[in-house]
């Protein structure tokens, strides 16, 4: 993992050096900012392999940043990049008159090699996240990409939620995935397919939508260990497929819903048991989604060989 905070820097280098280390030699592109605020500058960076591919956090000061033809001929790549614009709304203008809002929360997907020029709405800063997937014919199949300008997704579309699930998931160091080049060309082929590249009937577009899917409905999960009536009904109502197709989604992965729903439950209690030394045994159970204490007792042993008051003790003891 590569880190970088401009706090490290004197105020007087800090925006040139984001500008020519961070902006032209990493990400190949042209930074402008105003002299009179430069000296006010912060940014903070971060950047994590995951298969072949990088994501990349950034928060930082307002400015405007763009990739001329000359960026692309200085810092080729043929990737495909899916952003997410967590903070901090702009315009970006990809030419011929074209210019699109970018909305907090909005995602949106380009080829690295199409030129752009973005503009803040705010002079508060910023926070993105970026994947960068370098591209080859085994994700592509025979699909078009080096022509795709930076356009935002469709935030209603199946699509643009199972993409928001995978990409929270692999940004996410906390869970690590089974499989992480899967889970890259499965993200990328669900952008292709949100841009109208990928047919939906080809058998990896239809395993990139079971892919996301499944990510989806664990991050329902996640999101609702602490109701007790959480079921594969609830799941699939929320993210509009069946409730067979639910049960099928956890399949390959040996565990049923069922199964993965008490882990997800016995983790998150486990890490309430560490990092919560004043709630009791009985609420992080309740908490976890857990009716029953006894078993809630049961099955922590059954799993972690110790009991919900050992594990506490360990940690207060380490």
């Amino acid at each position: 993992m590569i880190s970088f905070s401009t706090d490290d820097l004197r105020p007087q280098d800090r925006f040139d050096h984001w500008c020519e280390v961070r902006g032209k030699s990493l990400f190949g592109v042209t930074i402008e900012l105003e002299r009179e605020r430069r000296a006010n500058f912060h940014g903070r960076f971060s950047a994590v392999t995951i298969g072949n591919a990088v994501v990349a956090e950034m928060t930082a000061s307002s400015y405007r940043v763009g990739r001329t033809p000359a960026d692309i001929a200085r810092v080729a790549s043929n990737s495909l990049s899916i952003g997410y614009q967590i903070r901090g709304p702009g315009y970006v203008d990809i030419g011929r008159g074209q210019v699109h809002r970018i909305r907090e929360g909005d995602f949106t997907v380009s080829h690295s090699e199409q030129p752009f020029m973005g503009t803040p709405e705010r002079s508060d800063g910023f926070h993105f996240r970026t994947l960068k997937i370098p591209l080859s014919s085994d994700i592509l199949l025979g699909a078009r990409a080096h022509d795709l300008a930076p356009g935002t997704l469709d935030g209603n579309t199946k699509f643009t939620r199972l993409i928001a699930a995978m990409f929270a998931a692999l940004s996410d160091p906390h869970e690590p995935a089974a499989s992480p080049e899967d889970d890259v060309q499965h993200i990328a082929r669900l952008a292709l397919l949100a841009r109208g590249r990928l047919a939906t009937g080809l058998p990896e577009s239809r395993a990139a939508l079971r892919a996301g899917y499944l990510h989806a409905a664990r991050a329902i999960m996640k999101r609702n260990l602490h109701r007790p009536d959480l079921s594969p009904a609830t799941v699939a109502a929320e993210i509009a497929i069946s409730l067979r197709q639910v049960h099928v989604l956890f399949e390959p992965t040996g565990l049923s819903f069922a199964r993965t729903l008490t882990a997800m439950r016995l983790e998150e209690a486990r890490r309430q048991l560490q990092t919560m030394p004043a709630r009791s045994v009985a609420e992080i159970a309740y908490a976890c989604g857990f009716d029953s204490i006894a078993t809630f007792y049961r099955v922590f042993r059954s799993a972690y060989g110790m009991t919900p008051g050992d594990v506490r003790m360990n940690s207060l003891n380490a």
